[in-house]
């Protein structure tokens, strides 16, 4: 007996790598988005500090122009610098 395929459909998954499950901003889940986007993905995307806490990108940027005198990351406290 032959089987002939006449089309498929694939079907994918895809999540972001961090060190947990929340953003500590905002408290929603890396695979979704942060409270201003509409659609998870490349723009809304994860970002790392030196000291390994992870927030959406517009979560940390939010947190830090709304800091008065030092840029500290909103878990540790440490002075907040992106890791590269």
């Amino acid at each position: 007996m032959k089987v002939i395929i006449k089309g498929w459909t694939g079907v994918a998954t895809w999540r972001w790598v961090a060190n947990d499950d929340n953003c500590g901003i905002c408290r929603m889940p890396f695979d979704g988005c942060c409270p201003d986007c509409k659609m998870p993905g490349d723009d809304c995307p994860l970002v790392w500090g030196q000291c390994s806490h992870c927030f959406h990108i517009h979560c940390i940027m939010k947190w830090l122009n709304s800091q008065q005198v030092h840029q500290l990351c909103p878990m540790c406290r440490q002075e907040w610098k992106f890791k590269e």
